[in-house]
């Protein structure tokens, strides 16, 4: 019951974060002259990393609505969701950071927020230590499952969450502890967040065609078969006339051809519209 509540307001809260995210990136590229829309801006992560938890949340929530599993996770990540979005509040306006983004300089208000903070995140947890062991465990799945890849989903999104806030906040600890300024841009975080992103939107189109408790990955593959064909003709066409620009730009748009495909794949059977019976 507490999953089917909480999803819609979760939903709600991802729609409009989404929608600041999308904002933002599409006024740092018109206005800002900057000739791109994300650039790993501490500020531009500070909201990032709550969508990435948010995604993740609303996914594990839809895995305990369904089969009843993965309580204790899904309630630590609601948490980690919340917390991050406090902090984002905290590195904007507190003036920690030095970003076009940031909104003040005011370090009485950036410790009334943290004091907010530890209230609300330091009860928050240990109501969840004081509660977590009176939730039972929940049906099991196995790995190839509809909740398998829900796990792996969350697994990979949680991780890139990691690495955005280790490379965001890093910075701000080591001045902190040592006096030393350091600045940690964009190469860091297309290492470590790229080689985890990039296998979870392979991944995205087989989720939803795989069943509930125990899967078919080889009947999910024959089903998107058609869409990987579309999506490599396409990345081969575009390379193919490319002129100028990214040589990762072809792949980039193969990928996004899988994932809409794949999409419509999901639907279609679905609706059943390759269903031949009578």
């Amino acid at each position: 019951a507490w999953a089917r509540w909480v999803r819609p307001w979760t939903l709600a809260a991802w729609m409009c974060l989404t929608l600041g995210i999308a904002m933002g990136s599409w006024w740092a590229y018109y206005e800002l002259g900057w000739g791109g829309f994300w650039f790993w801006d501490p500020v531009e992560n500070a909201s990032f990393m709550p969508w990435l938890a948010g995604t993740a949340l609303l996914h594990s929530a839809l895995v305990m609505e369904k089969r009843d599993a993965l309580k204790v996770w899904t309630v630590l990540l609601a948490i980690i969701t919340f917390s991050l979005s406090l902090m984002g509040t905290f590195l904007v306006r507190s003036g920690v950071l030095t970003s076009v983004h940031a909104f003040a300089i005011d370090p009485a208000r950036g410790i009334f927020i943290l004091a907010i903070m530890g209230v609300f995140i330091g009860g928050a947890l240990a109501l969840f230590a004081w509660r977590a062991p009176l939730l039972s465990q929940g049906g099991l799945f196995a790995p190839i499952s509809r909740e398998g890849s829900l796990v792996l989903n969350n697994l990979l999104l949680t991780t890139a969450c990691a690495a955005v806030f280790v490379g965001t906040l890093y910075p701000l600890a080591l001045e902190a502890l040592t006096g030393d300024k350091i600045s940690v841009g964009p190469p860091f975080f297309n290492f470590t967040f790229a080689p985890l992103i990039l296998p979870l939107l392979i991944a995205v189109p087989f989720g939803p065609l795989l069943a509930w408790k125990r899967g078919d990955l080889l009947a999910a593959a024959q089903r998107l078969m058609a869409a990987a064909c579309l999506a490599l003709a396409i990345a081969i066409l575009v390379l193919a006339f490319r002129q100028r620009g990214p040589w990762l730009a072809p792949f980039g748009i193969g990928l996004g051809v899988w994932l809409i495909a794949g999409a419509f794949t999901e639907i279609a059977y679905r609706v059943k519209l390759f269903d031949a019976s009578p």
